[in-house]
């Protein structure tokens, strides 16, 4: 598969583009850039600009609202809501987790449900965005079926992905974003773009089978087996119950019925580790974790341990120099 390597600004102006053109506010069009490129400046790319030419296509189907009125209701001292209007989830949830990180400042603690909303990309950045803060933060999002129950044949969970930002006093943030399927169904679209095969495990066909083609894949597994299982419902819990929107089987597809709003949940949440202990020494504390586990003996296979999230910090620094590399065909849509 052919790549380009662009400026990472470009692409952003690039998507800006698209979606102002789709009909966008170009407020909320520059926030959703913002965040595609950090998934391409980390090279998770199937969360990057790679999702621009849906987007649009759901724009112009009548499937998200160009001009969302997002609105915040505060139903307590340290938890609220935020009704979506059924615009950009990007948009949705960064406004979600200011208000949680408002609220853990002042009182400890802020937790933030999200109603009427879509796919918010890649949720290191909300939690990055609290760490920044030094608040730890947290997030779930639910998504359409396409995870096999752990002991099951058909798709009835999504990939559910969790993450975690935690602030340290000198080195970046501790950043844990993962799907609980052992890999995100966009994982499986990019290596279908890149027309690569992808490893055993990560999806099966309509017998519940283990594939290596992903144009075979009909439903992905959860890691780890019933424990990715469990957590995949947690998550469910959280982002759809907790928030009063659908679940598992009963959400709308992401790549169907483009013109349906999909009326996503989300959950994020806040914590200020100086209503607990004393603030500084919690963020020497995690330096001080962070460097020990990066100095623990490498296993035969390994060069080094690595912290969770600090290969792609690495990945980000050097694209924010050299910029970002997305497949020619991506860069096809964005530039015609």
């Amino acid at each position: 598969m052919s790549t380009v390597t662009i400026p990472h600004q470009e692409a952003k102006e690039l998507v800006v583009k698209k979606l102002t053109e789709a009909g966008l506010n170009k407020e909320h069009a520059e926030k959703v850039a913002e965040i595609l490129v950090h998934a391409d400046l980390r090279n998770v790319n199937s969360h990057g600009v790679l999702r621009t030419e849906h987007y649009v296509n759901r724009l112009n189907a009548g499937g998200l609202n160009p001009n969302a009125n997002i609105q915040f209701n505060k139903t307590g001292p340290v938890t609220g809501v935020v009704d979506g209007d059924d615009g950009f989830g990007h948009v949705i949830a960064d406004v979600a987790m200011k208000q949680a990180i408002e609220m853990a400042k002042e009182n400890g603690i802020g937790m933030v449900t999200a109603i009427n909303s879509s796919h918010c990309g890649a949720l290191s950045y909300f939690v990055q965005e609290a760490a920044e803060q030094n608040v730890i933060g947290i997030a779930m999002t639910h998504t359409d079926k396409i995870v096999v129950p752990f002991g099951g044949k058909e798709a009835f969970l999504g990939t559910n992905p969790i993450a975690y930002g935690v602030p340290a006093k000198t080195s970046k943030p501790f950043i844990l974003d993962m799907a609980t399927s052992n890999v995100a169904l966009g994982k499986i679209l990019q290596y279908k773009e890149e027309g690569k095969e992808i490893p055993p495990g990560w999806g099966v066909d309509e017998n519940g089978e283990t594939v290596t083609d992903p144009a075979k894949v009909v439903a992905l597994q959860t890691f780890g087996g019933p424990k990715g299982y469990g957590l995949s419902m947690i998550v469910d819990i959280f982002s759809g119950l907790l928030a009063g929107a659908a679940f598992g089987p009963h959400i709308s597809k992401m790549y169907g019925d483009l013109d349906k709003k999909r009326k996503l949940g989300h959950y994020f949440c806040a914590i200020n580790p100086a209503f607990f202990t004393d603030a500084d020494a919690f963020l020497e504390n995690m330096d001080q974790m962070m460097a020990e586990i990066r100095q623990a003996p490498p296993a035969p296979g390994f060069s080094q341990v690595f912290v969770p999230g600090e290969i792609e910090q690495m990945n980000e620094e050097r694209n924010l120099e050299n910029g970002i590399t997305i497949a020619s065909t991506v860069h096809q849509f964005l530039t015609k």
